[in-house]
């Protein structure tokens, strides 16, 4: 009796991933409907985000060449009793009276997003392989057990902390160091790479440190080196695990809003170099979704779903890939 409820709650809770993954699919995609009807797959590699665009209709041109025609010989009759002031009254309406609509591209966020991660996981995952093979087999206990702390709590601190620190102290450097602006894509993809780089050590280290010590004594008895035996056995024997912890940190670049708030800039600007400020999808949806509406909200959800297919096609690409090279 007990091991039937205790299979059936295995499966409920098991179901609720995948129950929780397609309400939030479906719930995007919904929102996103307007954005998606208006603009289609165009909404990808256009630029432009909140600009007013004239739009030309055939049956205005149409009716502007009747109206035009027959108000010729009219106009030239009156032109003796209108002033100057009336005339540029008429230019005004004319003006006002331009049928336009508001464009929304997601071009430059989703540039923002790619290249911050980009820059994030080049800077993280090579300190972080580091961190983890010091701290798995060279460290002594003492100091791998302390540096193990102050890598753990490094994890835990806010990104909003992440965010202040970097746009304080540690923007100025990069300006001094690469040029260009402080808040810029360098800047937010650097502390991002920082926040994600204890998840990534703390992972493969503890991966690293299921290895069996069998298997590290064979192959010193066969004078390897210790190089050579991290090489060679302790980082086959966790691939999994290292995969792993690279896929979770990159999940987490990608969804990461607060921090890069503070330091891409949040500017709607297609970036010439990587120390020019722009946007990604996190900020551009925190940062307008408070006075949105309409149109542009169905945009703010466009951009969501855009990510989350983006993440979750990203990450089991990744999972699966590497799962079927480690099995073979």
């Amino acid at each position: 009796m007990l091991e039937k409820l205790f299979q059936k709650i295995s499966f409920l809770s098991a179901s609720l991933v995948l129950v929780l993954l397609l309400g939030i699919f479906t719930t995007l995609f919904f929102a996103a409907k307007p954005a998606i009807d208006e603009y289609g797959f165009g909404f990808l590699s256009d630029p432009r985000w909140n600009e007013e665009v004239v739009v030309d209709t055939p049956d205005q041109t149409v009716q502007q060449e009747k109206v035009t025609t027959s108000e010729t010989t009219v106009d030239e009759e009156e032109d003796d009793l209108l002033g100057d002031d009336d005339l540029l009254g008429d230019d005004e309406e004319d003006e006002t009276s331009a049928n336009t609509k508001t464009v929304y591209g997601g071009l430059v966020p989703i540039i923002g997003t790619i290249f911050s991660t980009l820059i994030a996981m080049a800077f993280a995952v090579p300190i972080a392989m580091g961190i983890a093979v010091f701290l798995a087999e060279i460290a002594p206990k003492n100091i791998s057990h302390f540096v193990g702390i102050a890598i753990e709590l490094l994890a835990a601190i806010p990104s909003i902390i992440f965010g202040m620190w970097g746009l304080f102290y540690f923007a100025p450097i990069i300006s001094d160091l690469f040029g260009g602006y402080q808040v810029s894509l360098l800047t937010a993809g650097l502390v991002l790479g920082v926040m994600i780089l204890p998840f990534m050590a703390a992972i493969t280290r503890d991966s690293m440190r299921t290895t069996p010590d069998i298997l590290k004594e064979s192959a010193y008895a066969l004078g390897a080196t210790k190089f050579e035996v991290i090489k060679d056995v302790i980082f086959p024997y966790s691939k999994v695990g290292i995969i792993g912890s690279i896929i979770l940190s990159l999940g987490r670049a990608l969804g990461e809003t607060m921090a890069v708030a503070f330091l891409i800039g949040a500017i709607y600007n297609i970036p010439e170099h990587i120390t020019d400020p722009t946007i990604s999808i996190p900020v551009a949806m925190a940062v307008n979704f408070g006075e949105a509406s309409g149109l542009g909200e169905s945009a703010l959800f466009y951009l969501g779903l855009i990510l989350f297919v983006f993440s979750f096609a990203l990450i089991s690409f990744a999972k699966f890939y590497f799962l079927k090279r480690n099995k073979g």
